[in-house]
């Protein structure tokens, strides 16, 4: 069972995707369920988790909507503020939908490196692991150390790295990512998403400038940590879904069929919890 363990839609006239403006040519225009269904259906992709593109909770309500509309949509990663006085109750209220499996907080975007240590943020932490939602870690490879932080004070916390951390594939200053990945890792616990590597590398990457990466992934985290995604449409500013499939596939050529079965799907359905649709 294939699953995309990260994708995105978005619907300009909504009005709070700040991040997404005419300079981002291939993704300035609607990217809703129509688009992405044929890519699903032509790779055998059973179901996807839609995690949000913004920091609001009415995008949060938008894509839980789909959700309900669209049966190959079986999780939601929304947004909350978790620093807000009231984030505990909040996010109790959306957990109580069944389909919303995880929150993600634009870490990468956020002026103060530490904004998840923040004492305001940990009751809302606590609230996420209390309900069963997993923290989806939008970061750059300077906040893996915050991650660690992290997970000494919420051990009971379900936490999944987007992106690997956003390595700097195209610099070739892949070093201390690695270590500090790895540092992460050890725990035993916090998992990865083998996504956005290619908008990384560039416009120009080859399979072969992911290999080191994705090497690096499954030392890490091994096959039951580590799960795939497209982080399309995203990808699609060095790419597209096919290639990105195709050399997936290359990558992961050299595990065995249960491993392989882990990383492009079994992962994630074991860690958001997901159930067919």
């Amino acid at each position: 069972m294939r699953i995309d363990a990260h994708q995105h839609f978005w619907l300009r006239e909504r009005g709070d995707y700040d991040w997404l403006t005419p300079a981002l040519p291939p993704l300035w225009r609607d990217f809703l369920p129509a688009d992405l269904a044929p890519l699903l259906d032509r790779h055998g992709i059973a179901g996807t988790v839609l995690v949000q593109a913004a920091p609001t909770e009415a995008e949060t309500a938008y894509m839980l909507a789909l959700a309900r509309q669209h049966r190959f949509l079986w999780g939601v990663v929304g947004w909350t503020d978790l620093a807000a006085p009231d984030a505990p109750g909040r996010i109790a209220a959306l957990a109580a939908d069944p389909l919303l499996v995880g929150l993600r907080p634009m870490l990468q975007d956020l002026p103060d490196d530490d904004a998840i240590l923040a004492p305001a943020v940990q009751p809302a932490l606590a609230a996420m692991a209390a309900h069963g939602l997993a923290l989806d870690a939008l970061i750059r490879p300077r906040h893996l150390p915050r991650v660690q932080a992290l997970r000494q004070r919420h051990p009971g916390l379900h936490i999944v790295i987007d992106h690997a951390a956003k390595p700097d594939i195209a610099g070739g200053d892949l070093a201390r990512w690695a270590r500090d990945l790895a540092l992460v890792a050890d725990d035993g616990l916090t998992h990865c998403k083998l996504s956005g590597l290619v908008t990384e590398a560039g416009p120009d990457w080859q399979v072969d400038d992911l290999r080191p990466v994705v090497e690096t992934l499954l030392a890490a985290f091994g096959p039951e940590r580590l799960m795939w995604g497209s982080d399309w449409p995203v990808l699609n500013l060095a790419g597209d879904y096919d290639p990105w499939v195709a050399a997936s596939g290359q990558l992961l050529a050299g595990l065995d069929t249960a491993a392989q079965a882990d990383v492009l799907g079994e992962t994630a359905r074991r860690f958001y919890r997901l159930e067919t649709r």
